[in-house]
């Protein structure tokens, strides 16, 4: 089954320009201004209490702004839904308790202006074996799997996914990655939250950084990893007693540092100096590492900054 979004329009796939929502005293979402683009595929991070989530809400119609507007290519999220442009995957909800994983796709399918086949959306989901099974003798990665079948029940344009391979296993997540590559490839936007931020670095063309409601990082994730602007330092030291242990903590432009019996782990704005300093201290590092920060470590640091400059 191959269908491709038509082709022959400009408008942004999601368009926020200056939303804020707030709950009482509680700003969750500031100022927020960002676009995708069809055939993107987004990750969408930040700490707890960033905003992901009401993000995802206002994206999705279930809440309106306070200030700014939403729009969907170029229409209302709740319009874009009713048009069956939109797909979502919530990390609850939305199951069925006594029936079955047939009867709820096969449902979803028929409701969707722009319906699949239900034996291409089991295919799909990867829930083919699943299909005769009653909704609530499944597993959590099972359930998941039912989820990403409703989310995929149409021709969306747009698919929006929170946290969505929770509890699923390696194999199932490379599956359920490789299938939303798929959808990327024929022009579809792809927006996702997550917590694993491995699968960030891996999947996303892009990747969007929320603290505390607002928009703190944007790019590709070698861009945000650069932005960090910290390399990874480890190495080993024959002994590290409490003097070693003064004079590491001493080292020039550190953000961070690890000992663990023998080996020395750091984070340095500067590794090239570190180093040097390392060496200066009259230490002999063994298995010396010098890198750049993975995205998780980048992600902590930025985020870190940030608290810094608020406290």
């Amino acid at each position: 089954m191959t269908t491709t979004v038509e082709a022959g329009t400009a408008t942004a796939a999601v368009h926020f320009d200056q939303v804020s929502k707030s709950y009482g005293d509680v700003r969750a979402v500031d100022g927020l201004s960002l676009e995708l683009r069809p055939g993107e595929t987004v990750a969408l991070l930040g700490p707890n209490g960033a905003g992901k989530s009401t993000t995802l809400d206002l994206l999705l119609g279930l809440r309106n702004p306070d200030q700014g507007s939403v729009r969907v290519f170029g229409l209302s999220p709740r319009d874009a839904i009713v048009a069956g442009r939109v797909g979502a995957m919530l990390q609850s909800g939305g199951l069925m308790d006594e029936i079955t994983v047939r009867e709820l796709v096969k449902l979803a399918c028929d409701l969707h202006p722009k319906r699949y086949p239900v034996a291409d959306v089991l295919t799909r989901a990867g829930i083919e074996a699943l299909a005769d099974r009653k909704v609530n003798k499944l597993s959590g990665g099972q359930e998941q799997r039912v989820r990403f079948a409703l989310a995929t029940a149409g021709a969306n344009d747009l698919i929006v996914l929170d946290e969505p391979t929770t509890g699923m296993d390696v194999s199932a997540r490379q599956a359920f990655w490789a299938t939303m590559r798929e959808q990327a490839d024929q022009g579809r936007a792809v927006l996702f939250a997550t917590h694993y931020l491995e699968e960030a670095d891996e999947v996303a063309d892009r990747v969007l950084v929320l603290h505390r409601g607002r928009l703190l990082a944007d790019g590709s994730s070698t861009e945000i990893k650069a932005r960090a602007g910290q390399r990874r330092i480890a190495f080993d030291l024959e002994t590290v007693d409490e003097q070693v242990k003064e004079k590491l903590r001493k080292l020039p432009f550190l953000s961070s540092i690890d000992i663990s019996a023998e080996t020395v782990r750091i984070q340095s704005t500067d590794a090239d100096a570190t180093v040097h300093a390392v060496y200066g201290q009259g230490l002999y590092p063994r298995n010396l590492e010098v890198a750049g920060l993975g995205l998780e470590q980048a992600f902590v640091a930025i985020t870190a900054a940030e608290e810094a400059k608020t406290a």
